[in-house]
């Protein structure tokens, strides 16, 4: 560790690797899905990295490995090890780090391993040795194991959901990162608990209570004399192991006051757990549709809760489609709806070959959920192409997301007044640019397969409803079939659940 006296500025390594991993998902994440960087493109996914800024005196960034791949199906066990190894050879390679910045989701599940976060994080404190401080930042649905606590130093978490301070979490752990060490401190204290409750993120947003009271507290409880920082995770709901469920951990110099007021925030969330009620109005998927419409308000977005790709989903089912379809509205074309991210590279390829314009008769959806149940068959579509994005298209690349580098080619088919948005690859719609040459505002229905809204189509939708659908990150829990949790735990436990022990540990 170097303290200010040294004279030189601090060597502090960045690397990672973040995915959100539903073992109820039967997609299968590669290296392929990863987006991987290092050197300056990585240094460059970050502000407080770049010359001439306020740490750039202070601080030699050393980049290492990070790879960072859209939510889906566990990660196989040779993309894991492929990127494990690299990033603690890197970290072996590049000399002493006084301070290293773990940039992880916390929900990564791997073939194979029982709490991959855990596994890579002690990897990595292996690589830097006992000296270097470890900070991490993660997403609030990420999983808090001791056993993956226990190598870090400094830990935070997004504070809002959606998530909104992702890069402003991200900056926190780093700067709270170089105080720590600038300041010659050492290694603060951390007070650690779980608490027995495992909600869906879309019971947990922070624009509603009591999750909004809930992580307002954080930064009030940050702001007392020798506290560094409090985080609250609300875990992941979609992997099957015992460390999902929620945590608080409470870093300070004073062990007593951290605590105290962990042991505060996890009993607030506790005695808070039936209050949690959904983002938005629910139904099943008929009646959703049928809601919207009938009703006035345009556009009116649905989400396609349960194959939410950017929660772990696989994002190639076709349930919802054929939903649509049975609308005798939609069907007939007096109403129109917009469907985007529906997964399927051998549809794609068809209608490319078809051309704009052409009828086609595609079976589509289930190229990784065929077989899994009803919900995943394919469905057997006849329409016409209106509109090819991507390499080959004369309309150029699609406008993807550039947090999630989609990229691939897109087809647009249309059947009565229902346009589907075939993609070559997982890809989240979540701004206005990810429809590419499409209007979500043209039609009277968006149907997204999303959970919460996004900010932009937050802002978008005259109204919205949540449809509980099913797939990989199906929104009832119980139905999942969950049997490695670490029960009681709610709310797969309620009535008789005795008072838990919501005593802190310090690590």
């Amino acid at each position: 560790m170097a303290p200010a006296t040294t004279g030189r500025p601090l060597r502090i390594g960045i690397g990672g690797m973040a995915i959100e991993s539903s073992q109820f998902c039967p997609h299968r994440s590669t290296y392929d899905d990863f987006r991987v960087t290092r050197g300056r493109e990585l240094l460059d996914r970050y502000t407080w990295t770049r010359p001439g800024g306020d740490l750039s005196g202070v601080v030699e960034w050393v980049p290492l490995v990070h790879a960072v791949a859209v939510p889906g199906g566990p990660v196989e066990r040779a993309t894991y090890d492929r990127i494990r190894s690299e990033l603690t050879d890197r970290i072996r390679q590049s000399g002493p780090l006084d301070g290293l910045l773990h940039d992880i989701h916390g929900a990564m599940s791997v073939v194979g391993l029982d709490d991959a976060e855990a596994d890579l994080t002690a990897a990595v404190r292996a690589a830097t040795g006992p000296a270097t401080l470890i900070s991490a930042a993660m997403d609030l649905h990420g999983n808090v194991s001791r056993r993956f606590a226990e190598h870090l130093d400094l830990l935070t978490a997004h504070r809002m959901a959606p998530h909104e301070d992702a890069w402003e979490t991200r900056e926190r752990a780093a700067r709270n990162l170089v105080a720590r060490l600038v300041s010659g401190k050492g290694r603060p204290h951390r007070a650690w608990v779980q608490i027995p409750v495992l909600l869906p993120g879309e019971k947990t947003s922070t624009r509603l209570e009591p999750a909004a009271s809930l992580y307002g507290r954080l930064a009030s409880v940050e702001a007392l004399d020798g506290i560094v920082d409090a985080a609250l995770w609300v875990g992941y709901a979609w992997a099957d192991e015992e460390r999902c469920r929620a945590a608080v951990v409470v870093t300070a110099d004073d062990p007593g006051l951290a605590l105290d007021q962990a042991g505060a925030l996890a009993r607030a969330y506790w005695d808070a757990r039936r209050d949690f009620t959904f983002v938005g109005p629910t139904g099943d998927a008929d009646d959703c549709i049928a809601r919207a419409v009938a009703s006035s308000a345009r556009p009116f977005l649905i989400s396609d809760s349960g194959d939410n790709p950017t929660a772990g989903g696989a994002g190639d089912l076709a349930y919802m489609l054929g939903r649509l379809l049975a609308h005798e509205d939609l069907a007939s074309g007096r109403r129109t709806a917009l469907h985007p991210g529906l997964t399927d590279p051998a549809a794609v390829a068809a209608c490319f070959a078809a051309g704009p314009g052409a009828e086609v008769t595609l079976r589509v959806g289930g190229c990784f959920s065929a077989g899994t149940g009803p919900h995943a068959a394919p469905y057997e579509l006849t329409g016409r192409v209106t509109a090819l994005e991507g390499p080959g298209a004369a309309s150029g690349a699609p406008r993807g997301n550039p947090a999630y580098d989609g990229g691939g080619r897109r087809a647009a088919v249309t059947r009565g007044g229902v346009t589907v948005i075939l993609t070559e690859r997982r890809t989240p719609f979540h701004t206005r640019a990810d429809f590419g040459s499409l209007d979500p505002l043209d039609h009277d229905l968006v149907v997204v397969k999303i959970g919460y809204l996004e900010p932009e189509l937050y802002a978008m939708a005259a109204d919205w409803l949540l449809a509980l659908t099913p797939g990989g990150v199906d929104q009832d829990l119980l139905r999942l079939g969950h049997h490695k949790i670490r029960r009681p735990l709610y709310p797969f436990d309620d009535e008789g659940f005795d008072d838990p022990d919501l005593t802190p540990r310090l690590l």
